[in-house]
């Protein structure tokens, strides 16, 4: 059946073309392909939608879960994973390039950078140290 609310240029539109490693109901989960770190998965809709601030408290509930889930088994299976950054970018200017919400999980261990302090506030370089 065809998603009704799939665009046919989005690369995320065609699950069924995807190795898929995970899902739910309304949400399904790939590695992304060209992963920050091993393990870097991706949580997309199946519904189109372009920004995760607009997905409903529901949608939002569900996701947090196949965080929990991933994360459990991620760390189970790589014991060095002492953390986690997880993400999205909503917006141009925020840097989104695939307009259909994904949600990245990036597994953390020691050493993958020289100084994480600051996390996700690396996106703006001059501002990740503080």
């Amino acid at each position: 059946m065809t998603n009704p609310h799939s665009l046919p240029a989005c690369p995320f539109c065609r699950p069924e073309s995807l190795e898929i490693i995970d899902r739910s109901p309304n949400f399904f989960v790939i590695y992304d392909k060209t992963p920050v770190t091993p393990g870097h998965c991706l949580i997309i809709p199946y519904r189109h939608i372009a920004d995760a601030l607009e997905l409903s408290s529901a949608e939002i509930s569900e996701v947090w879960e196949l965080v929990q889930k991933l994360r459990l088994k991620l760390a189970a299976e790589d014991p060095a994973i002492t953390g986690f950054n997880l993400g999205f970018n909503s917006g141009i200017d925020a840097g989104q390039t695939i307009f259909h919400v994904h949600i990245h999980l990036i597994p953390r261990r020691p050493g993958d950078v020289e100084k994480p302090r600051g996390g996700v506030r690396g996106v703006i370089p001059a501002r990740q140290n503080y």
